[in-house]
């Protein structure tokens, strides 16, 4: 049920992350117009679109005849004008360079409404620097989802210098209208905040892995089968109020601080990825997928649809599906 105030969507860019915005977008009733460069990029999308689509059909998220519907509600373009001529909302995900999106920005410009709002999927560039060359910088902010984007709830909301407050209440309610949980910025960051956790605990992958104290496959087991599972119900914060018992975070904190000051001291802090990691990776994560059960899938294709079924599963625990 389309309860947006929006009619029309614009996705700018057919790629894996626009094509999934486009599946969000049109499976939940609204009208939305695909633009890429060329025909082969848009038959691409054409063809992510309508396999998460059938894909939402095989789990019973949707109908059939839902499925059809939200296909004749998908267009598709090679023309910007054509894609964001009476759009109200703009969901932009083409390559992440500034060059490229201050580019689009510029043709946007031209031809899409004054207030209708350019949302940037970018993963951590900053808005202030993609439009700083836009004649309407106000209706420019970033919204950042995690992959694959019709699935996963959040959305990071940035705010560049001159985006205005009306334009962040337009997308939060927006996105809440799609089922999405928006959280915004007070400020700036580069990587925003999921992507910076996230880094944060690769960082400390590969170091425990090139100190040799476990395997690719060790680690990931023990994120998957350990702090995964929580981290999938609730944040680490409040994983740790309930760690404290009684006492709370608070409490864990005074309990667990002085060895967690040992820890802290012994844990990686270099700034620059090491050369060989690529191939380390590499190497240990082609064994991880070897050694994984046929059911759960050996490729990336296969896996990727495991992990799809997984996520409908806590979805619909949590209630957001």
């Amino acid at each position: 049920m389309n309860t947006s105030e929006f009619k029309k969507i614009a996705v700018l860019g057919g790629g894996l992350i626009g094509s999934s915005w486009a599946t969000n977008f049109v499976w939940k009733g609204l009208d939305v117009h695909i633009y890429d460069i060329n025909d082969d990029a848009l038959k691409t999308a054409r063809n992510r679109v309508k396999g998460n689509l059938e894909y939402l059909v095989s789990k019973d998220i949707i109908t059939s005849k839902e499925m059809n519907e939200a296909i004749g509600r998908t267009k598709y373009t090679t023309s910007v004008e054509e894609a964001v001529k009476d759009a109200g909302f703009m969901q932009e995900s083409v390559l992440e360079f500034y060059e490229v999106k201050q580019k689009l920005l510029a043709e946007v410009d031209k031809y899409a409404p004054a207030d209708a709002v350019f949302a940037s999927s970018t993963s951590g560039l900053l808005i202030t620097e993609i439009a700083k060359n836009s004649k309407h910088p106000e209706r420019c902010l970033g919204a950042h989802p995690y992959n694959p984007p019709y699935l996963i709830p959040l959305v990071e909301i940035s705010k560049g210098e001159k985006t205005s407050e009306q334009t962040v209440n337009k997308a939060c309610d927006f996105y809440k209208s799609l089922g999405k949980e928006p959280i915004v910025l007070r400020k700036e960051a580069l990587g925003f905040i999921a992507n910076r956790l996230a880094i944060a605990l690769y960082r400390e992958v590969i170091d425990l892995v090139m100190r040799g104290v476990c395997t690719i496959e060790d680690v990931d087991k023990a994120v998957n089968f350990g702090p995964g599972l929580r981290y999938a119900l609730m944040g680490p914060v409040l994983i740790y109020q309930l760690g404290g018992g009684a006492g709370g975070v608070k409490g864990l904190s005074q309990h667990t601080g002085a060895s967690s000051q040992l820890w802290l001291q012994d844990m990686a802090a270099w700034k620059e990825f090491p050369q060989e990691w690529a191939d380390i990776a590499q190497e240990g994560v082609n064994v991880e997928m070897a050694n994984r059960s046929p059911d759960q899938g050996r490729t990336n294709e296969e896996i990727a649809k495991w992990r799809d079924d997984g996520l409908i599963a806590i979805l619909k625990f949590l209630k957001k599906i």
